[in-house]
């Protein structure tokens, strides 16, 4: 597994190269819907600047404001902040590279989480290939199977889940296998997502189609 330093190290590059493909987009694809819910590009990306740049106050009034409903902070916090123009939510992005900030209750796993599903939904919303270190995606599969604070927001798939391109398996009962970023997006609740990137990529990914 990452060491906290090479963790970080990875958050930069992600955080980096995502805002080079997002300074790439033009006006109407910062406009696309994403599958993660109501989110479109630029919703997604202005959340990915929010949990570094975000204080404690604010994510107090945030909390206040969602009636403590952790999901729906997130959710409106990431949509206001989204009104930005995009060069502003591009230069919120460069700004934290090299940040260690957390949001209240979060390990550094969470900032690679977010980056590379978000970044997945991104790339997968605008028809882009979005390559995936599987040494990082094991880190982030093995935090949302373990998470417990802040509360996991998808359920787990009742299955067992083999990674065909690095060594990591978990679950039990009908098995599916495939690379290990596929296996994250259905970890995190995106079933088609997982198999269309796998489909992208080439990599083998069989098994029950419909985890419960």
């Amino acid at each position: 597994m990452l060491e906290t330093d090479e963790l970080w190290q990875v958050v930069d590059r992600e955080r980096e190269s995502l805002a080079d493909l997002l300074e790439s987009l033009d006006a109407e694809e910062w406009e696309t819907p994403t599958r993660c819910g109501d989110w479109r590009v630029r919703d997604v990306a202005a959340h990915l600047t929010l949990a570094a740049r975000i204080t404690r106050g604010q994510a107090v009034r945030e909390m206040i404001r969602a009636r403590g409903n952790w999901n729906r902070m997130i959710h409106d916090t990431a949509v206001g902040e989204a009104e930005a123009p995009v060069e502003v939510i591009v230069g919120h992005l460069r700004s934290i590279i090299g940040s260690r900030r957390l949001a209240p209750m979060t390990s550094p796993h969470e900032p690679l989480l977010d980056l590379l599903v978000h970044g997945q939904d991104i790339a997968l919303a605008l028809g882009r290939e979005r390559e995936v270190s599987p040494t990082a995606a094991r880190a982030a599969a093995e935090r949302v199977w373990t998470m417990r604070l802040p509360p996991r927001p998808w359920p787990l798939p009742r299955v067992r889940l083999v990674a065909t391109d690095i060594e990591w398996t978990r679950g039990a009962g009908g098995e599916i296998r495939g690379p290990i970023a596929a296996l994250l997006l259905l970890l995190t609740g995106r079933p088609e997502a997982a198999r269309e990137w796998a489909g992208r990529t080439g990599e083998p990914w069989t098994g029950v189609t419909t985890p419960r």
